[in-house]
């Protein structure tokens, strides 16, 4: 019975696959049929039997403001062409309708067909015209700004459904970037009542309570801990009391670049194989959300051997000493990448090869064996050939002439290609101050064929001219400056009509015209040329400046007798030029000055009341600059080495011995003095987007007499203290800012001999745009003056610390306010002893600025 029954099911079984195979090959019949046809309007045509038809009629019902001729020279269907259907004829002409992005829907139909002719309807109809939109919901005017900004909406525009969900997708990105996570778009289109043919947009947003992280769980973290991990995660920060600065926003796309920065940490660590299982976001009730993040480290691993092939130019022990990786070491990715491409110090595989012409040069390393926690790899070199400069163009040079621009490239036409030269190229040109820092760019094209580079330098203008506007205090008064810089001027367009824009510019020449003043009490008027470029061939450098200065302390007229002055009258000129060696970041230069003091009646400043003094004098500087950028530096240093000194010992030729009984008038007709500076500035960048800076500086001074018996100099002094900008520079002294303490109050009233100060400053720009450059600052200084060698310590300083801001912009320059707090009291014999007491210093005072210093170490 069991036999019969198997028996039956199996030929049912057959008859079932039988039934299937016929049913799925009329299913595909069908399909291929419906395939092999197309359809136009009512009509039905076949691709295996297309057919050339004549055009007897075309109509575009519903073209809108396009002309029926223009569209049908667009489609190239017109009455009398011969067109094959099913083909590409109409297949192109909805292409290009397409393209028009005018229409929502384009239909072509047969309206009907008679023999070989066939009259055609064009069915078109037109995307909506906007008129106006508007935001509705909760953003707040400036959120709404910035969101115009990116939609680029205008009235009169075309919109479809796929310009609203790009409406939709921009803002709410917006207010997730904002850590708006769970906002909420519409958008609605409303007839306009004004024009009946347009259509307006109201865009509703409801972008909720901010999204913040309340805790972050790391699942998984054995060798490394989880406090260490957090820190790498720079953007997805929990909640900490401490963190009150900045808020603990969620933003998806920054959380997925802290998930990597993770991976990569781990793989800097010597954990190749590194991963994270999963991650899970939980929403708490609180609109907070939690984050667990499951990690699996896998094993560290070492370096075993490493081997080079492909290098013919260096041999392997030379690579193997630039790379510094020994057998042993930890298997680290970023210390590899960084020796093989990328160290900053320019010390790497790829710079050795790069800066002797080998452009095409590649290094491929390769792990050729994992045995355990060992891996041994293989660098894979090819070397090519080296690549020549062949071009070199400069993009973007608008106002700069471009002889300018091309004077301080070091990559030349004919030269070995060098990428350190190109690397200084870009720094030269970002210290010119003409150019935006931040978008300097250098592409070069090479061409393996003929073993040749093209390189392009792209600049950026930016305004360089500056209008100086400085307030400062002094003599118990207000003192105000008026100045203008021209940093970019042109003497060579000077009597080219066309060039005034409003000044002739263009050829890097710097003209700076500058008057002080507080009234009748005090004026002072400067004017200064610098060439950088004397004789256009070498970058030797002319200036020449000219001053004059009058101040009274009373307010009678030039003729009154009982009037009390004093006048001065300056030139100087300098020659300086840059070096090659050590390196070609040195600069030496010469500066001769002269300056004619006359006094009456003034006994402020001065030992003597009445007479006149000459100062002549000549100074040599010896300095080295490799710092990245002038407005706000990441990188380098400055350093500097100047003597100042009287070439004349006049006192050898008054016939005077004994100077006790000589007036300070006789003693000082002519100047006797040599003064000494050194300074230097260090920049760091202490992140990996170089963004936070450390910058130290150091400076000392002294000036000495040449005779003895004549006595220290009553000009050229030190004067510490304050913001550095109070004060008149009436006999060459150095005003030198001490913040935390009162102006000029830490030096002696007559000022200092001897002068130590040590600067230490964190910044961190809140802007770089170079049309207004603000970063934020905190300090720590220190800093004394002496009139005794004997009483000299550089390690007695008054000390100070505090915050403080820096505002750059381009046509007033450097503006700055910094609160100091002192903590040291005043020696005795110094301007502010006795006028503060310790307390009162401690407890801080602003310091504001606008414009540079007078005087800095």
């Amino acid at each position: 019975m069991s036999s019969k029954t198997g028996k039956e099911d199996s030929e049912k079984q057959v008859s079932r696959n039988k039934l299937y195979r016929i049913l799925f090959f009329l299913i595909c019949s069908l399909q291929y049929q419906s395939f092999a046809q197309v359809t136009l309007g009512g009509s039905t045509f076949s691709y295996k039997s297309p057919k050339t038809y004549t055009i007897a009629s075309i109509e575009f019902p519903g073209h809108g403001e396009h002309d029926p001729e223009l569209l049908k020279n667009l489609t190239d269907l017109r009455e009398g062409r011969k067109i094959k259907i099913p083909g590409d004829d109409i297949s192109i002409a909805l292409e290009r309708l397409w393209k028009l992005k005018d229409y929502a829907d384009i239909q072509i139909n047969a309206v009907k067909i008679i023999g070989s002719d066939i009259w055609l309807r064009v069915h078109l109809k037109e995307k909506e015209r906007m008129s106006r939109y508007k935001f509705t919901g909760s953003p707040s005017k400036s959120e709404v700004d910035n969101i115009r900004e990116s939609l680029e909406l205008r009235a009169e525009m075309r919109i479809d459904e796929n310009t609203i969900n790009r409406i939709k997708r921009i803002t709410k990105s917006y207010y997730i970037n904002k850590g708006f996570y769970n906002c909420k778009v519409n958008v609605i289109k409303k007839v306009d009542e004004i024009l009946n043919e347009r259509v307006r947009l109201e865009i509703n947003v409801l972008k909720g309570k901010r999204v913040k992280i309340r805790d972050i769980t790391i699942e998984g973290a054995k060798e490394i801990s989880s406090a260490k991990i957090l820190r790498k995660m720079k953007k997805t920060k929990q909640k900490q009391w401490y963190r009150f600065y900045a808020a603990s926003k969620f933003i998806p796309s920054e959380y997925k670049n802290d998930k990597e920065s993770l991976i990569n940490y781990y793989h800097s660590e010597a954990y190749r194989d590194a991963q994270i299982l999963s991650d899970t976001i939980l929403h708490n009730e609180d609109n907070t959300i939690s984050i667990v993040v499951k990690i699996e480290e896998g094993s560290q691993y070492y370096i075993r051997n490493i081997s080079w092939i492909g290098n013919s130019k260096y041999r392997s022990g030379q690579l193997d000493t630039i790379l510094g990786i020994q057998k042993g070491d930890k298997y680290s990715q970023g210390i590899l990448d960084t020796r093989l491409f990328m160290n900053p110090a320019g010390t790497d595989v790829s710079s050795l090869y790069m800066d002797d012409g080998y452009l095409f040069f590649s290094v491929n390393p390769v792990e050729v064996l994992v045995y355990e926690d060992s891996i041994d790899l293989e660098m894979r070199i090819f070397e090519g050939k080296q690549a020549r400069v062949n071009r070199v163009t400069i993009k973007g040079n608008d106002r700069t002439s471009e002889h300018v621009v091309r004077r301080e490239i070091k990559t030349r036409p004919g030269d070995l290609f060098n990428r350190n030269d190109a690397v200084r190229t870009q720094q030269l040109l970002s210290q010119l101050g003409y150019f935006n820092p931040e978008t300097l760019g250098i592409e070069p094209t090479p061409n393996q064929e003929d073993g040749t580079v093209d390189i392009t330098y792209t600049v950026e203008e930016r305004p360089s001219d500056q209008i100086e506007l400085s307030g400062g205090w002094g003599a118990g008064r207000i003192v105000g400056t008026l100045g203008v810089s021209f940093n970019n001027f042109s003497l060579r367009k000077l009597f080219n009509k066309g060039s005034w824009k409003p000044l002739p510019s263009g050829d890097g020449q710097r003209l700076s015209v500058r008057a002080q003043s507080n009234g009748v009490f005090f004026q002072s008027y400067n004017f200064s040329f610098t060439e950088p470029w004397l004789g256009g061939k070498r970058p030797n450098t002319f200036s020449f400046t000219g001053w004059h200065s009058v101040q009274s302390l009373n307010a009678l007229s030039r003729d009154d007798p009982d009037r009390a002055f004093i006048k001065m009258y300056g030139i100087s000129t300098g020659l300086g030029a840059r070096m090659k060696r050590p390196d070609e970041y040195f600069n030496f230069s010469t500066e001769a000055s002269y300056q004619y003091y006359v006094l009456q009646n003034f006994g402020s400043v001065f030992t003597f009341t009445d007479g006149f003094s000459n100062n002549l004098s000549l100074r040599f500087t010896l300095s080295r600059n490799s710092i990245d950028q002038p407005i706000y530096p990441r990188s380098g240093s400055s350093i500097s080495l100047s003597y100042k000194f009287t070439p004349l010992p006049f006192s050898l030729f008054d016939g005077i011995d004994n100077y006790d009984d000589v007036p300070d008038q006789e003693k000082f007709k002519w100047l006797e003095y040599n003064k000494i500076k050194f300074s230097s500035s260090f920049f760091t960048s202490l992140s990996k987007d170089r963004k936070l800076v450390l910058n130290a500086r150091m400076g000392f001074g002294f000036l000495q007499e040449w005779n003895r018996n004549l006595g220290p100099s009553p000009f050229e002094r030190f004067y510490l203290g304050g913001s550095g900008l109070s004060g008149f520079n009436l006999d060459g002294r150095e005003i030198i800012a001490l913040r935390g303490y009162g102006d000029n109050n830490v030096s002696p009233s007559q000022g200092g001999l001897l002068i130590s100060k040590y600067t230490m400053e964190l910044r961190y720009p809140v802007s770089l745009n170079p049309n207004a450059t603000i970063f934020c600052l905190a300090f720590a200084e220190a800093g004394n003056t002496w009139n005794d060698w004997k009483k000299y310590n550089p390690f007695q300083v008054k000390r100070s610390a505090g915050l403080g801001v820096r505002i750059f912009l381009p046509m007033f320059g450097l503006m700055g306010l910094d609160y100091g707090w002192g903590f040291d009291q005043y020696d005795k014999g110094a301007q502010g002893y006795g006028q503060q007491t310790l307390d009162q210093i401690r407890k801080g005072q602003f310091h504001f600025t606008i414009g540079m210093n007078l005087g800095e170490l």
